[in-house]
């Protein structure tokens, strides 16, 4: 899958958030698996962002759609990554 070329993957995160890093070792296979490339956004250095999310993190997205948000299905978002090849 890796020649498929790389993907982007953003996460929204805060410091100190257990369920960011279940979510970020749930996925951490899978990016791999594709090649994508994991963007980790601090929300609160942003503050459109912090009003944006506020608590409801970790939010992935894969491309500009949103993936997941507080817990990671992780063959859900295997499907997502195989779909962002497709469109």
């Amino acid at each position: 899958m890796a020649a498929a070329g790389p993907r982007e993957v953003t996460l929204y995160t805060r410091p100190d958030c257990h369920l960011c890093e279940e979510a970020k070792t749930a996925i951490a296979p899978v990016l791999r698996e594709f090649g994508a490339v994991l963007r980790e956004v601090n929300i609160e250095k942003d503050a459109v962002l912090e009003e944006r999310f506020g608590q409801d993190i970790p939010v992935i997205f894969v491309g500009g759609r949103k993936a997941a948000k507080h817990r990671v299905e992780v063959e859900q978002f295997r499907r997502q990554l195989l779909q962002s090849k497709l469109d």
